[in-house]
């Protein structure tokens, strides 16, 4: 047994000690290394590499807050970061905004973006407005398009099916772009064309699907990010009331883990390419691949364009074992159930009301 000596105390001591000053510059430098990272990041924030891109005019509606105007300029990409924005012009923004049309560039600095909306320096052209409601298809949108001053409707169609305008998300070799459109409301400069029209809706689209993390939700259901998208519009086509759009993403889910048909109207109409208020047992008999009455799985592509709240359910569905879902109140809503003869039920019920 060895016995310790005060020599040997006091020199264990002095070599842990010397210690301590190392480990405190060595968190030191750590620390300045994250708040340089931080700082680098800001500033790419605040003035982007790469230089302004092209022209956009945007719309300061009356009573738009700080926040507001932030999330809208970084839809189009004008500036990449709301976030910032807010705390910049807290710092560095002036006490209000003039409502007005402001012509801008994308990728544009925040500096440049608050002296011309600080300065009230509307543009005296009036945009054309574009406004894509949720869940239309393709060729709908490009009706609308179409009804802009300058604007072709087939022109249009043409370039979002001759693969010069690609989404992110989109397979590799596709060239359709269904789905893959946001709907939003757009101010449009008098000089975009259709070509400059469809990358806006497909930027503006990835971008919100990039924020929602599309691709990581897309691994976690062992999907991929496009399977992901063409869930979100059958629930864009499917839910009348938004609180059903969470259980029915839930449906889905469930039924392709499954595996059963999902078996949704939607994509009947989809593939019978019309509207119908009542769809018919004949009509469940149509071949075609979009028909989820007679195929395995997804359709092979979206139906419609999905909106932010679609999107968001199928990347977060509601929790619940439900398989089944029917239209149960005269607003739309459904009533959702886990057994086929509680869905029969439901269905009787709904039945005997008048429902449908």
């Amino acid at each position: 047994m060895s016995v310790l000596t005060p020599y040997d105390l006091d020199h264990d001591y002095d070599r842990e000690g010397s210690r301590w000053p190392w480990v405190l510059l060595g968190g030191l430098v750590a620390v300045l290394l994250v708040l340089l990272a931080a700082f680098l990041w800001v500033r790419n924030q605040v003035n982007p590499p790469g230089g302004p891109g092209d022209e956009v005019v945007v719309r300061v509606e009356p009573g738009m807050s700080v926040n507001e105007i932030g999330e809208m300029l970084a839809d189009i990409g004008v500036i990449s970061n709301s976030t910032v924005w807010r705390f910049y012009v807290r710092l560095n923004g002036p006490d209000a905004v003039e409502a007005g049309e402001y012509t801008l560039r994308r990728n544009e600095s925040m500096g440049r973006v608050l002296d011309v909306l600080g300065g009230g320096a509307a543009s005296t052209e009036t945009p054309d407005v574009l406004t894509i409601p949720e869940g239309l298809t393709l060729p709908q949108i490009a009706d609308i398009v179409g009804e802009l001053p300058g604007r072709s409707r087939d022109r249009f169609l043409e370039v979002a099916s001759s693969g010069q305008v690609r989404s992110q998300y989109q397979p590799p070799g596709s060239t359709n772009l269904e789905g893959l459109m946001l709907p939003e409301t757009y101010f449009l400069a008098r000089d975009e064309d259709e070509t400059a029209i469809a990358r806006r809706l497909v930027e503006s689209f990835d971008r919100l699907a990039s924020s929602l993390d599309v691709s990581s939700a897309a691994a976690r259901f062992n999907m991929t990010p496009y399977e992901l998208i063409v869930l979100a519009s059958l629930v864009e086509r499917e839910a009348r009331v938004p609180e059903d759009r969470g259980p029915i993403a839930r449906v889905i889910h469930n039924r392709l883990a499954v595996p059963m048909r999902l078996q949704i109207d939607a994509t009947v109409l989809y593939a019978l390419g019309e509207h119908k208020d009542v769809v018919l047992f004949a009509d469940l008999e149509v071949q075609h691949p979009y028909n989820t009455y007679q195929i395995d799985g997804l359709p092979p592509g979206p139906i419609a364009s999905p909106g932010r709240a679609s999107l968001e359910a199928a990347v977060s569905p509601d929790v619940g074992r439900w398989l089944y879902y029917v239209k149960y109140e005269e607003n739309g809503k459904h009533a959702f159930a886990v057994t086929l003869d509680e869905h029969n039920r439901l269905v009787a019920d709904a039945r005997s009301r008048g429902v449908f």
